[in-house]
């Protein structure tokens, strides 16, 4: 059976239609937030097959392979990637309405030129098809990226890494896409981790500063920020459950690291004294720097203690947690901006039923520095659906400035994941063609199409300072 996926999958109008094919369509690709990986990048990876492509790393296939009770052998384990691919096949009827049904199949049709549906009837003929291009130079990772239209990329990156690969990708003259670090120091803010007696260690030995006192955790992380900037790093990234950043007592914050390091348990009130205090200090540093500070929120972790002890971290695991308070993002951002030192800042939460009150709540901080300077990022990890992009969408319309958006990004471990902005390009082209021929927005196929051009490549060059 053929795919469904045809010229004007997801548009159901005509205005949607032009919006798409003579706009957004047409448009490169700055992937402002993913978790390539740069060593793979630079040394060009190439995949012994689909299987591998797929499903190595995949949490999202992880999950739905486990609901439909394929053992752990295929999943994570050790079987082939051919019988891993073959157990996933066998399921992919059954995900209709999953948004990995939709990505797949577009995957297929995109890289590999497949329009049939897969299935266990399929999986034979999709193996032979995928495995002969990724096994030939047009299926290696740089091809990957550049056939994706992609202008430059932001990988995820901590603190004490050494950034060789972007310097290596910085200085090839034979790969013109931009690679660029982020900064993202979660494990020193991971205060009530176990390991994080261990991680200022690294941090210390990787930035020459011997560390027992929070002073001497942002003295070191001054000195990596120095250091990612000399990468061209232009952003950073922060992960939250429900923080509360409400929370301001300087001993309360010392007596966290006091008890971190000597293995005792913290209370909840300290854990937020010592985040809510570096946080600060750190948006005050990227805020000097022009750099753009991203907070993923509303996360709640490794919930399958028994998965955790046997896999470890971000195999499946995680889940939306509670919704995040907006008194705490807010006071965050004003003990910054009363100083004027609230660096621009993209806010992301898993919980979508605080979509419309962090929107209202970015609201409040808006300037003339920066046009859409608090942004309200794209539909994230749980929400990044059908669904889940159209409400975000109708609700940063509804609340904020749509046209300010600094649009889709792939937040994905995978080198065929970028149809994910063909699919955000299409609905974001589904909303507004549909206000167009309900009548509620005019037929202004010039200026709104411009619009969305903007929001899906480049408000966000301009909003991170890169060239277009």
């Amino acid at each position: 059976m053929k795919s469904f996926i045809g010229e004007d999958f997801l548009l159901t109008t005509e205005a949607a239609r032009r919006l798409y094919h003579e706009h957004a369509a047409k448009m490169p690709i700055f992937d402002y937030h993913c978790h390539l990986n740069p060593a793979e990048i630079y040394e060009n990876k190439r995949f012994s097959d689909i299987g591998e492509a797929w499903l190595a790393g995949d949490h999202y296939k992880w999950r739905v392979m486990r609901a439909c009770a394929v053992p752990e052998a295929y999943v994570t384990g050790s079987a082939s990637y051919r019988d891993k691919f073959d157990r996933f096949a066998a399921i992919m009827p059954g995900l209709i309405g999953n948004p990995i049904y939709h990505w797949s199949h577009l995957e297929l049709k995109r890289f590999f030129g497949i329009d049939e549906l897969l299935s266990k009837r399929t999986a034979d003929q999709v193996w032979e098809c995928a495995n002969a291009k990724l096994q030939s130079p047009a299926g290696a990772a740089r091809a990957l990226i550049e056939e994706s239209n992609v202008r430059a990329l932001c990988t995820t990156d901590d603190p004490v890494d050494d950034l060789r690969y972007h310097r290596l990708l910085a200085e090839d003259t034979h790969f013109t896409i931009r690679v660029l670090p982020t900064f993202r120091p979660e494990k020193a803010l991971g205060i009530a981790d176990p390991g994080y007696p261990a991680y200022l260690q690294k941090l210390g030995a990787a930035s020459g500063v011997y560390i027992r006192t929070i002073d001497d955790v942002k003295q070191a992380l001054v000195q990596r920020i120095e250091h990612f900037a000399q990468a061209g790093c232009r952003l950073s990234d922060h992960s939250f459950g429900s923080p509360d950043f409400t929370v301001w007592d300087e001993s309360a914050a010392e007596e966290a690291m006091r008890k971190a390091l000597a293995g005792e348990p913290l209370l909840d009130y300290e854990v937020s004294a010592y985040q809510s205090l570096l946080m600060d200090f750190l948006g005050e540093k990227y805020a000097v720097r022009g750099w753009v500070m991203q907070m993923h929120m509303g996360a709640i972790r490794n919930l399958n203690s028994k998965l955790y002890h046997a896999l470890g971290p971000d195999v499946g695991g995680d889940a939306i947690g509670d919704v995040m308070p907006a008194a705490s993002l807010a006071k965050l951002l004003d003990r910054l901006a009363c100083r004027d030192k609230l660096p621009k800042t993209i806010v992301y939460t898993l919980n979508a039923a605080d979509n419309d009150k962090l929107i209202a709540t970015a609201g409040c901080f808006q300037d003339e520095t920066t046009a859409g300077k608090i942004q309200f990022g794209s539909a994230w990890w749980f929400n990044d659906h059908y669904d889940g992009m159209t409400a975000q969408l109708r609700s940063l319309a509804s609340i904020g400035v749509l046209s300010r958006f600094v649009g889709m990004l792939t937040d994905s471990r995978s080198f065929l994941s970028y149809p994910r902005h063909e699919y955000f390009r299409r609905i974001l082209c589904e909303v507004i063609g549909g206000w167009i021929a309900g009548g509620m927005a005019p037929a202004d196929y010039d200026g709104i199409g411009q619009i969305v051009e903007n929001i899906c490549y480049y408000n966000v060059c301009d909003y991170i300072g890169i060239d277009r």
